[in-house]
């Protein structure tokens, strides 16, 4: 079933609803200017040049003719893997420092989409670090693989450290590998992927103490020190002082919590000088809420209204026991913060006009975009039922203000309507411009990749397609 909403049809002129005083529905802010990917490609060429220069003291180091022997060209291709895996493990950390400019220059998307394929190739260069310096040792002293191994554990300084780092990239990665992180319980998985910071501590002693191209003091061994340093300021600085500069500056506290259904709340957010927080619609925080039951946990929730200087919105779906709690959060409860973080913005768009796939509880940074994109754009908003469908009065209100056409498909993933309209004819009938729109998109897992499907058989280009990333 399909629910048509444009702006000259099916409209309730001027209706905006209003929560404890609160409009939900303010002027719309001016559009935001376009940032381009000019620092994102600038990151890039460093990145490359950084992997090049860290196997460059091995190819500077190694005599003409020293690899002869099978044992020796084995000990240095390993030597090569764990120059490689010591970079890539330094640019990982990097990506989780959560700082403000990289997030500018990457966007969530690819910030995400980097985390995830550096992380598997730092789990291969590993492996195969230890892999062929094990054979290629073994092979030099004439015993087993095995006995190698206690070798090195027994008569090597830091070698314990550095298999336990193994051990705990060997668990992260099997971890995150989809289906079993869908299966682990948010915080346990969170859990375990911030151990891969002790990766770093734990790996930092053997490179430095038995490193060929590292132990010896010189120019590589304090470039690579100072690399460490740097990197472990960033962190320092993403994780722990502009967050707390942030909530010391601005002092958030709940407000009110207004429920929106029987399993969906609004969260609202007062604090002091909000009027200078530099937000975006569709970006989200890090939230922590200091009451019992809560303090311990931090969630990644989008904002569902745009700044105002006023106040600030998220609006959750009920799905778990922390969210549970959130309905029963008093007023004047301190909130901790990390953010704005996040790309999915109108400031990050490629065209003019866009069209928004949200569904359920998806809608909520969308319906904080539809403030900031240019008049024009197209909302298709998927739900199970009528009763699924949040923010609508507001959604409609904003249709009219905005010149934006909704389409509110209702019906489950089986329903014929819902399946045509959601193919890509069904996508071309409702929008015929949509090869030529930025596309936003944020809802269930199932309803992202088909849709990425269907707008990629439409003519969407790849680059024209942003998901809303939450994690890292």
């Amino acid at each position: 079933m399909t629910y048509p909403h444009t702006h000259a049809a099916g409209r309730r002129t001027g209706t905006s609803s209003r929560h404890g005083g609160r409009s939900a529905a303010p002027v719309p802010p001016q559009v935001p200017e376009r940032r381009g990917p000019g620092g994102r490609r600038l990151l890039v060429v460093l990145l490359v040049l950084g992997l090049l220069a860290s196997v460059l003291p091995w190819w500077l180091g190694t005599p003409a003719g020293s690899l002869r022997t099978t044992a020796a060209t084995v000990t240095a291709a390993g030597r090569i893997t764990g120059l490689i895996a010591g970079y890539l493990l330094l640019v990982q950390v990097l990506l989780m420092s959560r700082l403000a400019v990289l997030e500018r220059w990457i966007g969530g998307e690819h910030l995400s989409r980097w985390h995830r394929d550096i992380g598997a190739t730092l789990l291969v260069a590993v492996l195969a670090h230890m892999s062929l310096i094990l054979v290629g040792y073994a092979d030099l002293r004439n015993q087993s693989i095995v006995a190698e191994v206690g070798t090195l554990l027994g008569d090597y300084e830091d070698m314990i450290s550095a298999f336990v780092a193994t051990g705990i990239m060997m668990l992260v990665g099997f971890s995150s590998v989809r289906g079993i992180r869908r299966a682990l319980p948010y915080e346990l998985w969170h859990l375990l992927h911030r151990s891969s910071y002790l990766v770093l501590l734990l790996g930092y002693g053997h490179q430095f103490t038995h490193g060929a191209q590292l132990y010896r003091p010189g120019p590589v061994r304090t470039g690579w020190i100072a690399l460490y340093l740097l990197v472990v300021a960033v962190l320092l600085w993403g994780r722990v002082i502009a967050p707390l500069a942030f909530n010391l500056r601005y002092k958030l506290r709940v407000a009110d919590v207004v429920a929106e259904s029987p399993d969906t709340v609004s969260i609202y957010l007062t604090g002091e000088r909000l009027g200078r927080l530099e937000m975006l619609g569709g970006q989200h925080f890090r939230w922590r809420f200091l009451t019992r039951g809560c303090w311990w946990q931090s969630h990644p929730f989008s904002v569902s209204a745009a700044a105002n200087g006023r106040w600030l919105r998220l609006t959750v779906k009920v799905v778990g026991t922390h969210t549970a709690d959130l309905r029963d959060l008093e007023p004047g409860t301190r909130v901790w913060a990390q953010g704005p973080s996040g790309t999915f913005t109108a400031a990050h768009r490629i065209r003019e006009r866009a069209l928004l796939i949200a569904g359920g509880s998806g809608i909520t940074p969308i319906r904080a975009m539809l403030e900031e994109l240019p008049p024009g754009a197209a909302l298709i908003y998927r739900a199970s039922t009528p009763a699924d469908v949040l923010l609508s009065r507001e959604l409609d209100w904003l249709a009219q203000e905005r010149d934006t056409s909704i389409w509110y498909v209702i019906g489950s993933r089986d329903d014929p309507g819902p399946r045509q309209l959601m193919s890509p004819d069904g996508l071309r009938q409702l929008v015929p411009d949509v090869a030529r729109r930025d596309v936003y998109l944020c809802g269930p897992p199932g309803l992202v990749e088909q849709s990425v499907r269907a707008l990629r058989r439409a003519g969407v280009p790849r680059r024209q397609i942003h998901l809303a990333t939450f994690e890292l």
